[in-house]
């Protein structure tokens, strides 16, 4: 498969975006700059008009459509950015469309796209991941005879993407030394990386994934595109199983490097943009700035640009953001107490126990009669990561009896999640 986005390609989807997209700011942040000694500046696709950049590249192949094509309709699957651009566009230009997504997309992700596509738009919520709401868009498709719009493997798309390269180059006028793009099936690192090495050659492109969906990291390593067997769909604008063909092809030539950042980490940089800066981010949204931390020495005294992908976060996830974010910095520790069954206990636990700054934050407990103990799972937020050792010392040497529940994730997703 042979294809390579040429400027020319990406100069034609710039015209075609013309009037429809917003010209998203690129400005430098003072926090992240300080706290890196870099010059970093954010892409702030999260600004766009569908709170993502996935409107470039659905805009952009449906009006390469014919005129027989857009008659006869359109089929997409998305885990929620493009569906939401693909029903903008379909609203904008009358043009029906049918917009798959996995059960599992964000309430506020599926409420967006009706509201953008209006009466234009059916919205089939089906199976629990990206890849399996995109197989029974698919065969609707080839049932329909209506024309697919990927959210990432085709050259149309990959084009539309790259268009933000063009605005990166004329907002700035200092060289860019790294760009840190986020990846899911690749079509904004394809866009984005075949712009920059062309235009701007010695810019270092790194692209970044979540752990738990590290689809284009794995194909890149295994040489050829490999399927992942599971994933976390926690990055849910990021989480595919099997990452494009042309983008794979694209990534392998234009990525410097390809990084894979913890779920955990991404909340922590969610709630750091949010509290720091003011930037709702939706965690594909953030990585980007995530990946920051791994190249904090390289970086240095450089000129950065990382790429707000999305802003559609539901306010309802983020204490589950919040949650994954304490555990992974080290503040968020979970146990199975086996309290003494007499009046008491829980009192003596927390003189004996806890710390100054230490808080039970979960507690559950349910008492078993004819028994001398009653076990508990606790969950305890520390101030400082340090208190951890401490702490357990402290179990230690009062004799408690207990089962850690953080390292074994099997037990911990039962008893907690």
């Amino acid at each position: 498969m042979s294809y390579f986005p040429s400027l020319k390609d990406i100069s034609q989807a710039r015209l075609a975006l013309n009037g429809m997209v917003q010209l998203t700011p690129l400005t430098v942040n003072d926090v992240l700059s300080e706290k890196f000694g870099a010059n970093i500046l954010l892409k702030r696709e999260d600004l766009q008009i569908v709170r993502s950049y996935k409107i470039r590249g659905a805009l952009n192949k449906i009006k390469s459509l014919t005129q027989e094509q857009v008659n006869k309709g359109i089929v997409c699957a998305s885990a929620g950015n493009h569906a939401q651009g693909v029903a903008y566009t379909c609203n904008s230009l009358g043009i029906k469309g049918s917009i798959y997504m996995p059960v599992t997309t964000p309430r506020q992700k599926i409420q967006q796209v009706r509201m953008f596509g209006k009466e234009y738009v059916d919205v089939i919520l089906i199976g629990d991941s990206f890849d399996d709401a995109n197989k029974e868009a698919l065969r609707y498709c080839k049932e329909s005879e209506k024309s697919f719009i990927h959210p990432f493997d085709d050259p149309k798309i990959i084009e539309g993407q790259g268009t933000i390269g063009i605005e990166i180059m004329q907002q700035t006028q200092v060289k860019v030394d790294y760009l840190f793009v986020p990846v899911g099936g690749g079509g904004l690192a394809a866009g984005l990386g075949a712009y920059f090495k062309q235009i701007s050659p010695e810019t270092k492109v790194i692209g970044v994934e979540p752990s738990g969906a590290a689809g284009m990291a794995c194909s890149i390593k295994q040489g050829k595109v490999t399927a992942l067997d599971r994933i976390d769909t926690f990055v849910d604008g990021a989480a595919v199983k099997t990452v494009g063909d042309y983008t794979f092809e694209i990534c392998r030539k234009v990525l410097d490097d390809i990084v894979v950042v913890p779920e955990g980490a991404v909340c922590s940089s969610i709630l750091d943009l949010y509290n720091l800066n003011a930037i709702v981010a939706e965690p594909a949204g953030a990585l980007s700035i995530t990946a920051l931390n791994l190249y904090s020495e390289n970086i240095k005294g450089k000129n950065v640009v990382c790429i707000i992908s999305g802003s559609n976060n539901d306010i309802t996830r983020m204490e589950e953001i919040r949650e994954r974010s304490l555990l992974f910095e080290g503040l968020k520790h979970y146990f199975i107490i086996r309290f003494p069954q007499r009046s008491g206990a829980l009192l003596s636990f927390i003189k004996d126990a806890l710390g100054p700054g230490d808080d039970i934050t979960y507690f559950s407990y349910s008492k078993k009669t004819n028994r001398e103990q009653g076990p508990a799972v606790l969950g305890i937020e520390l101030a400082e990561k340090n208190d951890f050792e401490p702490l357990l010392i402290r179990l230690n040497e009062k004799n408690i009896k207990y089962e850690y529940l953080n390292d074994k994730p099997d037990l911990f997703s039962f008893l907690i999640l």
